[in-house]
């Protein structure tokens, strides 16, 4: 039986520095516990476009096809920013989303016990928060038709279209109500049915899904509404499914409920392969934070923890999954911080590798 294939894509800025750590996770699994994978590397985003001219070349969107899952880093910087908007390296990216129609784009928010203090919110109402956001990723906003910039007498005028159909939002609605019947059965779906059509049939298409399971219970929020309670009592949510716009500024701001964009992982999944495994990508959720790139400041955790994604939703490797995690949130238990989490007393400063050794230290701990 052949080893899983994972493509790495480190990218721009600190996305190479953050997966030389999780490199090292995986090296510890082969060496330690006997899991292998077939390991691929390439180029995506802005280092793409230096040497192919394009922010993802055909062969590396081939390679994304043929693999069990893709392990993304970060794309993006200043040198890029005059670049024409179909060259520019975030496209990159929304090529790897589309073509591989990942649907799903799953965003944990999950405060580690020794980061509750961190938060911008009061300790009671973070500690011991663990929320997913499941966000559509292939449609709405981001792609609808009409898009683009047009002369409309004598200004110009800027136009981007919210569509769906049915059948994306079902899927996606399956998805979360799927991932709610793992955790602890518990649904809210967020949008506009106040002001927006596009709404309305969201809000007709998640409730009538909800049928198929009756287990999970079903509540619905406006978006902006859904922001204001996030904010405010973040723990009366489980799992919430909205769309591509809202998804991704819901999500934004349930991450920094946990202190840091540093810490946050994400897994994007679209259809079962042949395998039965679907298509996926994951990815931190931090940016490609140009400023620090080459310093030994990034922190490597949100890497890590999209990587422990991968293990739990294309390797079926769950318990290594929580053993990593495990990890990381024993490694913020003895004070050690990266650049982005120092401010507290007592704690010790450590760069990027050294996070990452440490990590793998607590790995070979639990054995």
């Amino acid at each position: 039986m052949s080893n899983p294939s994972l493509l790495i894509l480190p990218g721009d800025g600190i996305g190479p520095e953050v997966m030389a750590e999780v490199s090292k996770v995986i090296q510890w699994l082969g060496d330690k516990r006997g899991m292998k994978f077939d390991v691929s590397e390439d180029l995506v985003g802005g280092c793409a476009y230096d040497k192919h001219g394009v922010p993802l070349h055909d062969d590396t969107m081939a390679k994304a096809q043929e693999v069990d899952a893709v392990l993304l880093g970060a794309v993006g910087g200043p040198k890029y920013d005059n670049l024409d908007f179909s060259v520019k390296p975030e496209r990159g990216l929304l090529r790897l989303r589309k073509e591989m129609d990942l649907f799903a784009n799953l965003r944990p928010a999950q405060c580690f016990d020794a980061l509750a203090d961190f938060s911008s919110l009061k300790k009671d109402v973070v500690a011991g928060l663990d929320i997913m956001i499941v966000r559509e990723l292939t449609s709405g906003v981001y792609f609808g038709e009409p898009r683009g910039i047009f002369e409309e007498g004598n200004e110009r005028v800027g136009i981007n279209t919210q569509r769906y159909t049915e059948s994306e939002i079902d899927r996606v609605a399956r998805s979360a109500f799927e991932l709610a019947m793992k955790r602890n059965r518990k649904l809210c779906s967020m949008e506009k049915a106040n002001v927006m059509e596009s709404g309305i049939l969201w809000r007709e298409v998640v409730t009538e899904v909800g049928k198929d399971y009756p287990d999970v219970e079903l509540s619905h929020m406006y978006a902006d509404a859904g922001a204001m309670q996030l904010t405010r009592w973040p723990k009366q949510f489980d799992v919430i499914v909205t769309d591509n716009l809202f998804g991704d500024l819901l999500s934004d701001l349930a991450a920094m409920l946990t202190g840091s964009l540093g810490m946050l992982p994400s897994a994007s999944l679209g259809s079962p392969m042949e395998n039965g495994r679907p298509k996926a990508l994951y990815e931190p959720v931090h940016g490609s934070a140009p400023d620090i790139a080459g310093q030994g400041k990034a922190n490597p955790i949100a890497c890590i923890l999209s990587f422990a994604m991968a293990l739990r939703y294309s390797f079926d490797a769950g318990n290594e999954a929580e053993r990593l995690e495990q990890a990381v949130n024993a490694v913020l238990a003895d004070g050690l911080r990266t650049a982005d989490l120092l401010g507290e007393e007592g704690v010790q400063p450590v760069s990027t590798s050294e996070m990452g050794d440490a990590i793998v230290a607590k790995l070979e701990a639990s054995l």
